[in-house]
């Protein structure tokens, strides 16, 4: 059964050019793309910089715009939805950041970070309020927002010392754990994790990897996960699409595009892999 469908997603951008601006052009960013992702898979998204991958995700999450198309989500009709029926549907579609030095306000602690999701989403009041009885499902095991925190920071690899420290007191990695928390602490059912170890070294995007193929076990999630990287798609994702100039030019199981690609640009992308192969394992 699929969790989320697109159909015919486009987004046109209007850009000014020639002397004084005064033509128009389109720029298609993504062309008529259609996907459906079923619960507890991942989809791997895969191309070159500037083909579209990242438009598509925010796309999804109504964070940009569509021109025009169609999602559905849960059955739900994510384009139809505004107001409070859109802020419930996002607790259960999050994202996951590309750069973890960006996407953490500094002027915040881990805890305000980790928790204002939380107080956006009206589950609970800030500084250890109780949550309201129609949120609590949201929570893993407790009403209290303060062990909320603590539990999924445990879970993506953080202990209670992170709360009162800033984003500036930690490395890339650890940084990236703690936008995972906060993507997380809502409990939701699908994430789009939008190139999070693209900014990493090597190691420590494969331990983030890795985090996130046991989170999605734990909390039975579904992911988008946008890369350029085969191997890493490879690894990671259940099935991959090729996008190109914002289309897809192919999609089918990890093993069979990697090992057997159809498409000519899914060959090139295959080739330009440095070699020897990355391994996450």
């Amino acid at each position: 059964m699929s969790l989320l469908s697109i159909l015919n997603l486009v987004k046109i951008y209007q850009t000014d050019e020639g002397m004084f601006g005064k033509a128009r052009r389109e720029v298609r960013a993504v062309n008529g793309v259609s996907l459906d992702i079923t619960q507890g898979e991942t989809l791997g998204l895969v191309g070159e910089s500037g083909c579209g991958k990242t438009t598509l995700g925010r796309m999804i999450l109504r964070l940009i715009e569509p021109t025009s198309g169609a999602i559905t989500f849960n059955g739900q009709d994510v384009l139809a939805a505004h107001g409070g029926e859109l802020r419930r549907l996002r607790r259960d579609m999050q994202i996951i950041f590309q750069d973890p030095f960006a996407s953490l306000n500094p002027r915040m602690r881990v805890e305000e970070i980790v928790t204002e999701p939380l107080v956006i989403h009206g589950t609970t009041a800030a500084n250890g309020g109780q949550a309201t009885s129609q949120s609590t499902a949201t929570l893993s095991s407790t009403a209290n927002p303060h062990q909320a925190t603590i539990e999924i920071l445990r879970a993506v690899g953080l202990d209670e010392s992170a709360l009162r420290r800033y984003p500036h007191e930690f490395s890339g990695g650890q940084r990236q754990r703690i936008g995972i928390a906060r993507a997380l602490v809502l409990r939701p059912k699908f994430v789009v994790c939008d190139e999070p170890v693209s900014a990493l070294d090597v190691s420590v995007g494969a331990q983030i990897v890795n985090l996130l193929k046991k989170l999605q076990r734990d909390f039975g999630l579904t992911y988008l996960f946008i890369s350029h990287s085969m191997p890493v798609v490879r690894y990671l994702c259940d099935r991959i699409a090729v996008m190109r100039r914002g289309e897809i030019v192919e999609i089918g199981p990890a093993e069979e595009i990697t090992s057997r690609p159809q498409h000519e640009y899914t060959r090139t992308l295959l080739a330009a892999t440095p070699g020897p192969e990355f391994k996450l394992t």
